[in-house]
């Protein structure tokens, strides 16, 4: 079933800022290798991919239901400087504008009473949960660190040992 003119343009944004986003992450972890910090920057790359993986999750969802999507004006991310806590302030923000971007598609589409759209939104709200809750809780770990050098060096490394993880 072909989504409505509302629908396709509300999933057309949501491609947009999972795009979005996977810049911003990619621009964070441009900002924390120059920091000297290689594992919290690879970390912020493998976010970055998992952006444009979920970008092609609701690119499919549109087209498989015979519509096309029409990605949006993407601007540059701001760079956070040098201070790592200002990167994963910058990523939990981001998320949290991901999650309610969802909640509000998720809304819409019941409203719209498309049902065909509600497993795949269900799948990316509990994503969210996740994914909040990662960054949320190394944001606690670098408040805990502070200005321990060694306990910086060693969330870069447990950072860095971040595998891609499966293909979603």
């Amino acid at each position: 079933m072909k989504l409505n003119d509302i629908l396709a343009k509300a999933f057309s944004e949501q491609i947009t800022l999972e795009l979005r986003s996977s810049i911003a992450y990619l621009q964070l972890a441009i900002a924390l290798d120059d920091a000297n910090l290689p594992g919290m920057a690879s970390w912020m790359r493998i976010q970055s991919d998992e952006e444009r993986m979920h970008a092609a999750k609701f690119i499919a969802h549109v087209t498989d239901r015979g519509n096309r999507p029409q990605i949006g004006e993407i601007s540059a991310p701001s760079d956070p400087g040098d201070k790592v806590v200002a990167a994963f302030e910058a990523a939990l923000a981001h998320e949290q504008q991901v999650s309610e971007s969802i909640r509000a598609l998720y809304r819409l589409v019941n409203a719209e009473g498309d049902i065909d759209s509600l497993p795949l939104l269900s799948w990316f709200l509990e994503e969210q949960i996740e994914e909040e809750s990662t960054v949320s809780e190394i944001l606690g770990r670098l408040h805990m660190i502070g200005d321990d050098g060694p306990g910086l060096l060693r969330l870069d490394e447990e950072l860095g040992s971040r595998g891609s993880g499966p293909a979603e």
